[in-house]
């Protein structure tokens, strides 16, 4: 089944909002969580992690992951959007910008999803347990290198990357194939753009920041625990040797 919408915005640009307001439409989406939540998707992130190490532009057997799927948006999927656009050359690519502007993008992002580049404790649970492994190796290089450049350290350099994003999008896609959306703009513009009738209900205002901190929190707890495990069975040997050699 060929892809016919292609969300080529950014993490943390209402992506998860857009989401599921495709899927009300009738378009199902395939979004981050459909790789790391959807226990239907096993192998999804053996995928991406394969997508992370090869070349940029080669294109991949996408059917692997979007077979089902008439939509994408966010990450990991966004990170590719010009070889799915060379794939898909029909579809439609939805650009989604943050609706209190970069700055605004930013700060989301790094509060957020950037904890598997900050958190020691994300770091540590990679080392011993081999899909955080793979899910850190797949966001360092394919969202944080190939996507956005190695900039996110420094506010103005992602920032500026945020703007050159926005204009390769427009600057490759025919602009009858291309909306650029916030989703504080609601259902009219969006429903417009794919030619379907406008719900009679609210858009939905969907922020997924207390699932990702609660994410963190777990890490972090269980990052401590194999700490508190490592320091027990340090001291152990530790006592045992003294007792040997006594």
């Amino acid at each position: 089944m060929p892809l016919e919408i292609i969300g080529a915005g950014y993490g943390r640009t209402g992506t998860l909002s857009t989401f599921t307001a495709l899927n009300e439409l009738g378009f199902k989406s395939y979004h981050m969580m459909e790789v790391i939540m959807n226990k239907a998707n096993k192998g999804h992130l053996d995928f991406w992690y394969e997508v992370a190490n090869s070349q940029p532009g080669l294109q991949h057997n996408w059917e692997r992951v979007f077979g089902g799927y008439r939509a994408t948006v966010d990450n990991p999927g966004c990170c590719v959007w010009q070889e799915l656009f060379e794939a898909n050359p029909q579809a439609k690519v939805l650009l989604t910008l943050h609706p209190r502007g970069p700055e605004a993008w930013y700060k989301s992002t790094i509060n957020t999803i950037y904890f598997t580049e900050r958190m020691w404790q994300f770091k540590l649970l990679a080392m011993v347990v081999p899909m955080m492994r793979k899910m850190g190796v797949m966001s360092r290089k394919l969202i944080w290198e190939r996507s956005h450049r190695k900039t996110m350290e420094n506010q103005e350099a992602a920032i500026a990357r945020y703007h050159q994003h926005i204009e390769e999008v427009k600057n490759t896609v025919p602009a009858e194939q291309l909306l650029i959306y916030s989703v504080d703009q609601g259902w009219e513009p969006l429903c417009n753009f794919l030619g379907v009738k406008t719900p009679d209900k609210e858009f939905p205002n969907v922020n997924d920041r207390k699932e990702v901190k609660k994410a963190i929190a777990g890490f972090t707890k269980g990052a401590y625990v194999i700490v508190a495990v490592g320091a027990a069975l340090l001291a152990a040997t530790i006592y045992g040797l003294i007792h040997l050699v006594g």
